[in-house]
């Protein structure tokens, strides 16, 4: 194994995808499968990898569609960020990989695609770590208006809603994606070392249309595609989540400070809010300790 925990790299294909993904630790140990966000990759996992590996456990890290290596495997599949499209890339990461169950976690993207997949399929998720708290989109609220504040915080997701948006995405990725890591974790000593080190996946030829998908489609701006109409139908109606949640709170995200505890009546399965100090958006590399052993706590509880 390597410092940074990782032992081997690979791809499987799904109906939709061709999935990289880093894996470290045992192939016989229990599986944890974590997630990263926009506008992040595998690498914000590689400690918290290491940690989990030194304890048995089995560790897969995928790309998710629209960064690094992962690819669509046809021309004439839409480029899609919707949450059920995260989802469903989850669940069919786990059949691809022979996974019957898991501990999966993530933030930002990566734990709605968490969150959705522990909604959906419980039997395929032995517990659940989750940023913030319940990720599912409330699509149909999303044009209520949010304070001045974090209106302002989410100057970007307004943004990508134009051309000149998509445009500036295209023409700025390295620019933009590290002033959002900078906003967003604005205490982070290491912020932009570990952005360099992203920087590469973020220029997988369907990113931009990947992301200017997600954030049209969440404010209802961009048709979904319709292989995911029916898990769509059912996010809408907020599935409760029954597995075993840890909800890690990082209270110096620049995009506001999380509080899961209002979606406390979301998780009936158990549940454990921590609330990270002085953290920003993406924990698992600003606090890999804590994420690492909320994973062996959720872990321990199958």
């Amino acid at each position: 194994m390597d410092p940074s925990g990782v032992n081997k790299s690979g791809t499987v294909s799904t109906p939709v995808l061709d999935i990289a993904y880093d894996a470290a630790g045992p192939a016989d140990g229990p599986t944890a499968v974590l997630l990263h966000g926009f506008p992040y990759d595998v690498r914000c996992y590689d400690e918290v990898a290491s940690v989990l590996a030194d304890a048995g456990m089995r560790v897969v890290t995928p790309y998710l569609r629209g960064f690094g290596p992962t690819r669509y495997r046809s021309a004439d599949i839409l480029r899609s960020g919707q949450q059920g499209a995260l989802g469903q890339d989850l669940l069919d990461l786990l059949d691809a990989l022979e996974i019957e169950r898991a501990v999966v976690g993530g933030f930002d993207w990566g734990g709605r695609a968490a969150c959705i997949a522990a909604a959906v399929a419980p039997e395929r998720v032995t517990g659940l770590v989750t940023v913030g708290g319940y990720n599912i989109q409330d699509i149909a609220r999303s044009a209520e208006p949010a304070p001045p504040e974090a209106e302002s915080a989410a100057w970007y997701t307004h943004y990508f809603l134009t051309e000149r948006g998509r445009a500036g995405l295209e023409r700025y990725t390295d620019e933009l994606c590290g002033l959002l890591w900078r906003q967003w974790s604005p205490t982070w000593a290491d912020c932009a070392a570990a952005f360099a080190a992203t920087s590469p996946s973020l220029h997988n030829p369907d990113f931009v249309s990947t992301v200017i998908h997600s954030y049209q489609h969440r404010r209802g701006a961009a048709a979904g595609d319709p292989r995911y109409d029916d898990l769509e139908k059912l996010l809408a109606t907020t599935p409760a989540i029954t597995v075993p949640t840890i909800a890690l709170d990082a209270l110096a995200d620049g995009l506001g400070a999380d509080d899961s505890s209002v979606d406390e009546p979301l998780f009936i399965g158990g549940f454990d809010r921590r609330e990270l100090p002085g953290i920003g958006h993406n924990p698992p590399q600003e606090a890999p300790e804590a994420f690492a052993r909320a994973v062996l706590d959720v872990a321990a509880f199958e």
